[in-house]
């Protein structure tokens, strides 16, 4: 097997772009995202999408290919990453996999478990019952009907939230039960990077990155979006807080503080995600890409 994934993972705003781009370079070769928001043409400036001259110096897939209006999973995403790595490893020995969604690198990498199908009318009966009586329910039932994922699952994601109700329902069984299953085999081996940084550092560009939507046009874009804010695509940390904004219930300073605050946390949750793994290559985000790419390279050949 010589085909190798260099998968670049860590937290929000840490710099994994800029590396993945270097990556690509020095390997002449092409990156996948993995990143869930970036998915959506709609959602440019509050999701961080590279920017057009990134996007220009190296070739991307799974950027704003799809409508907020498309439905698509994670399931999705795998079928057709696993295809378009089939066609890019046919000429380059390596692809670079990159984004801070932890349940899309991890699809790519190892694969999914097997979940029952879905009746579509069950998602729907859930969509509906967060848009009239609130995303507390849900989190409330999914405590209920399995209390072991409740404690692991991202609270804060409806998205997860309706997916694991959706199987325990469909099913009758705790979501978790389907949970770490036999993998299928993958044709390529992977060295996963993860890029850290102290805490306060990591928080502090947080702080800026928001700050930097915001100058972007984050409330025009967020604006324009406004009635079509109960699609799963739009559950998503920098809009939440905007369309909370429009909905008259705090001022936009409150908005914008807000968005620091629970993007922390998702920074908070993605480091929980990773840390549990002790097969990542962890490199300070302040390293020079020169450097990082020794450290690959040394990877590779030991």
């Amino acid at each position: 097997m010589n085909k190798l994934l260099i998968a670049v993972v860590g937290p929000t705003g840490i710099g994994k772009t800029t590396l993945a781009i270097a990556i690509a370079k020095h390997y002449k070769t092409e990156i996948v995202s993995a990143d869930s928001r970036q998915f959506y043409k709609e959602m440019k400036i509050g999701t961080a999408v590279p920017s057009s001259k990134e996007l220009q110096e190296i070739p991307h897939h799974f950027i704003q290919h799809l409508s907020i209006r498309q439905d698509y999973s994670v399931g999705n995403f795998e079928k057709e990453a696993i295809a378009r790595l089939k066609i890019l490893f046919e000429k380059n020995s390596v692809v670079v996999l990159v984004g801070g969604s932890g349940l899309y690198v991890d699809a790519v990498v190892s694969g999914l478990d097997n979940f029952p199908k879905v009746n579509s009318k069950i998602r729907t009966d859930l969509n509906n019952t967060l848009k009239q009586k609130g995303f507390p329910v849900l989190q409330q039932r999914l405590q209920q009907l399995d209390p072991e994922y409740y404690k692991k699952v991202d609270l804060e994601n409806p998205h997860r939230v309706i997916r694991a109700l959706e199987v325990c329902i469909a099913s009758g069984l705790p979501y978790s039960s389907f949970l770490n299953q036999k993998k299928p085999e993958r044709f390529f081996k992977t060295l996963t990077v993860g890029i850290q940084a102290e805490r306060e550092i990591i928080y502090s560009r947080i702080n800026q990155r928001v700050d930097n939507m915001i100058a972007d046009g984050l409330l025009d874009e967020a604006t324009k979006l406004y009635p079509e804010k109960s699609l799963n695509a739009l559950q998503t940390v920098g809009y939440r807080e905007i369309f909370e904004h429009l909905d008259g219930k705090f001022d936009l300073d409150y908005a914008i503080s807000e968005i620091k605050k629970n993007t922390r946390r998702f920074a908070k949750r993605q480091l929980t995600w990773y840390r549990k793994r002790d097969d990542i290559l962890w490199v300070p985000y302040d390293l020079p890409s020169e450097k990082i790419l020794k450290k690959i390279q040394q990877q590779i050949t030991t």
